[in-house]
């Protein structure tokens, strides 16, 4: 039972005294206009205690704001009833909402009427480009206000509509209430991704779609594709059939998959790792295989002094390219193990001859490195994609520089002579963060990896702590696009595919609460994952 405000427990006193009876005037959304408390009239009075009077209409707390995963941003509590699922519709203000609009009214039971006016018990979903952000990037905000026992989610993009959607969902789950008054709602990172490795250790596509809905319905807008590594190449390829491993996805598998994700707003960010990492196509042109002096052969990395090996990793860009639609894409270029060894010019004399071929005398194996690096991007720059690479994949004081245009995807620091962050940051370049000291799901758990925890992202990572456990300075801030949780599958069989799914279900809502807002959560780590419970 809500316990009565001063007014009306004043109001009943006098009724029980027989002074006068009272009546309240509550408007159509349980308040009496605005967030004002409700207001007490009198009557005229009444001949009688034992007269017939109105009984005090039902008054409302004022609301608190809504419990999600990820919090929103900001909430304009109100006084009212909120809003429940039952005997509704869904309608859209925009034909190019009824995506998002028949989604939603299947997940919440809801009859989907299209452009009808709305009504009590609707659902409203409307564009309201007016509002964009003038700085011409993706507008991601949304505005969620439940008032009148009607819902209406407003959005400069579809993208910002359908997050207003997810918001509604948690909401609701499990019989709850959304609250009454106004979310305004947007997202601190523009790039929140979960990467997989489906190279190493095959997921089916079911697996896939699964995790698409689960990450859509927490805000999540990238979706990394590992398919191409040293075990296994695991996409349909008309141009070279003879890489693609037995168990691998079709073209129309995959197809299936981006339609899916397209409808939750998630870019699909394909990668074909090289000129380390090609071991599966090595294993089909074995004549492609790095060996040093005395002939020993360099696991995955192709000799990128033979222009075949240029050629077939282009042939391979090209057609997924054209599979893939997505704005982005990964061009790998980490861990090659030419540049592992104590003197690479010597133990691989052919690489060091063309790199001082191309870039002069002074050029060393690192300036062929990047040279590749810069090649592979110049084939994937005509479809127009944002084009990132491994942070070990740039190197310092080369002849060769790294295509200004390629943003860093920093995962570790650990290898010798490691870049600190802050050294791309400050040469102007954009970053995403893969910390692998916390976002780093490897199966097997080898080396120095452990699995991560959702409680340690939770309380001690930012997006800005992108090696190790430091953040870099806030003035970077704006440079730091991103993160993305990532699973690898270093020992493939650690794990099942449910294990995985199980183990990576916390530490997925950790790292996008902290993207979607990096300033420290309110609720404590244990509340957190009661509401994880909650919200579905």
């Amino acid at each position: 039972m809500i316990p009565r405000r001063p007014a009306l427990a004043a109001a009943a006193a006098a009724v029980a005294a027989g002074a006068v009876a009272l009546t309240v005037a509550v408007w159509p959304d349980g308040g009496t206009g605005g967030d004002a408390a409700p207001s007490a009239r009198t009557p005229a009075p009444s001949a009688s205690r034992s007269a017939a009077s109105p009984a005090p209409s039902k008054s409302y707390a004022l609301s608190e704001a809504p419990a999600t995963i990820p919090a929103v941003r900001e909430h304009k509590a109100a006084r009212g009833p909120g809003w429940k699922p039952g005997g509704g519709r869904v309608v859209v203000g925009d034909g190019d909402l009824a995506d998002e609009g028949k989604l939603l009214a299947g997940e919440l039971k809801l009859k989907y009427a299209g452009d009808a006016d709305p009504r009590k018990g609707d659902v409203e979903l409307a564009l309201t480009p007016e509002d964009a952000d003038a700085s011409g990037g993706r507008d991601e905000s949304y505005t969620l206000s439940v008032k009148g026992q009607r819902v209406k989610i407003t959005a400069p993009e579809e993208a910002g509509v359908f997050y207003g959607t997810r918001t509604l969902k948690q909401e609701v789950h499990g019989g709850r209430t959304a609250p009454e008054g106004v979310v305004r709602d947007r997202p601190a990172k523009p790039q929140r991704g979960f990467m997989m490795d489906i190279a190493r250790k095959h997921f089916d596509a079911k697996w896939i779609e699964d995790r698409i809905r689960e990450i859509g319905d927490l805000k999540y807008n990238q979706l990394g594709l590992h398919f191409s590594d040293d075990q296994s190449f695991r996409i349909e390829s008309d141009s070279h059939p003879e890489v693609v491993s037995r168990d691998h996805l079709s073209k129309a598998e995959v197809r299936r998959i981006l339609k899916l994700a397209a409808s939750r707003h998630i870019t699909v960010v394909p990668e074909i790792d090289s000129p380390g990492h090609l071991g599966a196509v090595i294993a089909a042109h074995p004549s492609l295989q790095l060996r040093d002096t005395r002939g020993v052969e360099s696991r995955g990395a192709v000799d990128i002094s033979k222009p075949q090996a240029a050629e077939i990793v282009d042939d391979l860009l090209e057609e997924y390219a054209d599979l893939f639609p997505g704005r982005y894409w990964h061009l790998g270029a980490d861990e090659y193990q030419a540049l592992t060894v104590s003197n690479p010019e010597a133990s691989y004399p052919q690489l060091a001859a063309a790199a001082r071929e191309r870039y002069g005398s002074g050029a060393r194996i690192q300036d062929l490195a990047t040279g590749w690096l810069n090649d592979r991007a110049e084939t994937m720059r005509p479809y127009e994609r944002g084009l990132r690479a491994w942070n070990d994949g740039f190197f310092r004081n080369g002849v060769a520089k790294a295509d200004d245009d390629l943003d860093v995807a920093y995962w570790t620091g650990k290898e010798i002579g490691a870049r600190e962050p802050v050294e791309y940051l400050k040469e102007g370049r954009d970053l995403v963060n893969y910390n692998d000291e916390y976002l780093y799901y490897v199966l097997g758990q080898p080396n120095t990896f452990r699995y991560p925890t959702g409680q340690r992202i939770y309380e001690q990572w930012t997006p800005r702590v992108i090696r190790g456990t430091k953040p870099v300075s806030a003035q970077y801030d704006d440079q730091i696009l991103g993160g993305s949780f990532a699973v690898w599958c270093d020992i493939a069989d650690a794990q099942t595919q449910e294990q995985v799914a199980k183990g990576i279900r916390m530490p997925l809502r950790a790292t996008v609460q902290r993207l979607w807002d990096s300033r420290t959560p309110g609720p404590s780590w244990g509340n957190f994952v009661k509401l994880a419970d909650q919200v579905g």
